[in-house]
């Protein structure tokens, strides 16, 4: 299944980056790492706990701008590299309109806004020696398993471009073992190692650079029940606009200029535009003053998806006597001049979410509270991931093996947002923590996320400015530069930090 086939993007790893998130909202969330599950009050409820609109009486309106720095280190195979990039951002921006303030015993709040909730702006880079596999080797399963001559392949549209590559440049070709009566469909580098009698081992090196976001319309609406019982909903339309440049790089270091390898590299432009719908439906309830308690779900975002693919291959076999020295192809020779396109939908997990807040001195005036402390847990079923085909000649046979895969891939994992403010008359302080779960199912993959937050807000007169920063801790993933079904996959580790300053202004009216 994890061969590449003709519908080469949609891998476990795609899929996650919808779901697997971050702290997102206006500023003051942020500070509290998130968690606004049960406390309510502001515009991020709309996006967390709809519920938490009911608390409005009056109207507000929102801006928040904001701007990330990253930092990526990659580990791979014994050694370290390491990149960096930063881009603008977007935090829940918006109005509310409260009304019904003045009757005694109810009161409801319809909102409009939209938010940054996933952002894709990130350059990863890695490099290492490897002695156990070659990235060519995909594409030498993948062509044997064809069955297809390698003049058939190359006008096939059952193998995949990066296939076709292949052989085009012939990274892989035909080629007679010692021991072995019948030619076998083999990569160069491996060739090598087997025709001069040598360890196998090659230099590799991976860069990622991508950009765009998951942008976040909502509408929603909340009731107040005898300022006891607030429930609400909202109905998201998620926007995605991602992309992302590949260049994956595999080089002989031996030195030798006559063993048929040099290098090979692989360049990649990959865009994924769509977009999708949610439902978020919440309570929040209050047995006493100072507490209160929230319970939200989170639908499946229902997704229809469009990728563009693009690349470029070099391969410099030095005096192998097809085609001696380096070759080059684009894949728009395959594709009639014009990029690869490929329709698809997706089903990102649901979730649940437990909420719960106690806030300091409760009353009607909000100006003599003093503050509160919050905190979420939130199970997310990474597993229920799922890809089917959007072509109207298609099988869809290749989705269900991505499919099968991210069910044997993944898990579900709990997510935990803790946070707190003191508040000093016009001007607040706050801190939060945030822990996003290990979605993988293998225990030699760890992943996990951990951010710390800290802020400031000043309210005065029905104006109010918050600034935040948000350090990630620690952004732990894993790297695939390629996979292989017949041995075990080479990854990298990879471990983000920097962080994000997030600012919001807005008044009340």
């Amino acid at each position: 299944m994890l061969f590449t086939t003709a519908a080469f993007s949609q891998i476990p790893e795609d899929a996650l980056k919808f779901s697997w998130g971050s702290p997102y909202g206006t500023a003051r969330n942020q500070a509290v790492g998130g968690a606004a599950g049960s406390l309510g009050g502001d515009i991020s409820s709309l996006f967390i706990n709809p519920a938490g609109l009911g608390f409005y009486k009056t109207g507000e309106l929102v801006l928040s701008p904001g701007f990330s720095m990253v930092k990526n280190k990659g580990d791979f195979r014994g050694s370290s590299a390491s990149d960096s990039k930063s881009a603008f951002n977007l935090g829940a921006t918006g109005f509310v309109l409260g009304f019904g303030g003045n009757k005694p015993n109810s009161s409801g709040a319809f909102s409009i806004g939209i938010t940054r909730s996933a952002n894709f702006n990130s350059n990863i880079y890695y490099k290492g020696q490897n002695n156990f596999s070659s990235y060519g080797e995909q594409y030498a399963a993948e062509v044997a398993g064809s069955g297809l001559s390698l003049s058939d392949v190359l006008n096939s549209s059952s193998v995949s471009l990066q296939g076709r590559m292949a052989v085009y440049t012939y990274l892989v070709d035909t080629l007679t073992l010692k021991g072995n009566a019948n030619p076998d469909v083999i990569s160069m580098p491996m060739w090598n190692s087997f025709k001069n009698n040598v360890p196998f081992l090659v230099n590799q090196e991976n860069r990622v650079e991508s950009s765009g976001g998951t942008t976040d319309i909502a509408i929603g609406y909340a009731s107040n029940s005898n300022d006891k019982l607030y429930i609400g909903g909202s109905l998201g339309i998620p926007v995605v606009n991602y992309q992302k440049q590949v260049t994956f790089r595999e080089s002989d270091p031996s030195g030798n200029s006559n063993n048929n390898f040099d290098y090979s590299e692989l360049k990649e432009t990959y865009t994924t535009k769509g977009v999708g719908f949610n439902l978020k439906l919440g309570v929040i309830y209050k047995p006493a003053d100072q507490l209160r308690l929230g319970l939200a779900l989170h639908s499946p975002t229902f997704y229809g998806l469009k990728d563009t693919y693009e690349a470029t291959m070099t391969t410099n076999t030095e005096q192998y006597p097809p085609s001696p020295g380096s070759v080059t192809v684009h894949s728009t020779l395959f594709t009639d001049g014009a990029a690869a396109e490929y329709k698809y939908d997706l089903i990102t997990p649901w979730r649940a979410m437990v909420s719960g807040s106690y806030v300091f001195s409760e009353v009607a005036d909000i100006t003599q509270q003093k503050g509160f402390v919050t905190a979420d847990i939130e199970y997310v079923n990474y597993k229920s991931n799922r890809y089917s085909t959007a072509e109207d000649n298609d099988d869809n046979s290749y989705y269900q093996g991505v499919n099968s895969a991210i069910k044997d891939y993944y898990k579900g994992a709990f997510n935990f947002r803790v946070g707190g403010e003191l508040k000093f008359t016009t001007v607040m302080a706050r801190l939060g923590f945030a822990y996003y779960g290990n979605p993988y199912k293998e225990s030699e993959l760890s992943a996990n996320k951990k951010y710390a937050s800290a802020g400031v807000g000043y309210r005065n007169k029905g104006i109010f400015i918050d600034l935040t920063y948000v350090m990630a801790l620690s952004n732990k993933d894993v790297s695939f530069p390629y996979r292989l079904s017949d041995k075990a996959n080479t990854f990298a580790t990879i471990n983000g930090t920097g962080g994000n300053v997030a600012l919001t202004c807005g008044f009340k009216f």
